[in-house]
């Protein structure tokens, strides 16, 4: 029985090939830049102690409006810290400033040898539809800030 004939439909599109590995060729780039960035940032206090959070005030950001505010974190707080000292080795006080920070910053650093494959490749590896697994990783990421973020305004309640 001969192989089944592809039609057009079932063939790459060259042009759309391109615009993956240039969308993917961004990802690679912003994500390298990023932790390029967690390496200059500067986690530890004067002592040596770790911070937990406004590591990103040495990038000319403010401090977080929320803590200014409520006197209690934002979901976020503490993920710039996290990355960076996650880049350090030092995961204990990653996970301490920020867990999902953490996660997150694991799940970029798996991201580039995806992104560097796929750009290989041509098209995304292991993955069917790239916008229903971004919107899959952004729902679980808000999902998990928010309940790291219950978790530690419960814990300063209490």
């Amino acid at each position: 029985m001969p192989p089944p004939k592809l039609s057009l439909s079932d063939e790459a599109d060259p042009s759309l090939v391109w615009v993956v590995r240039g969308l993917l060729i961004g990802i690679v780039l912003t994500l390298l830049a990023l932790f390029g960035v967690a390496l200059w940032l500067n986690p530890y206090e004067v002592d040596g102690s770790p911070r937990r959070l406004a590591t990103h005030q040495q990038l000319g950001l403010p401090p977080c409006t929320f803590v200014a505010v409520t006197g209690q974190p934002c979901p976020a707080c503490g993920m710039t810290t996290s990355f960076a000292l996650l880049v350090r080795g030092d995961v204990a006080n990653s996970l301490r400033a920020n867990w999902v920070g953490t996660l997150l910053a694991l799940f970029c650093l798996l991201l580039i040898p995806w992104g560097v494959a796929s750009i290989v490749r041509g098209r995304t590896l292991l993955i069917r539809s790239p916008e229903q697994a971004a919107l899959s990783v952004c729902i679980i990421l808000f999902s998990l800030m928010m309940l790291r973020w219950a978790f530690v305004v419960v814990g300063s309640v209490l």
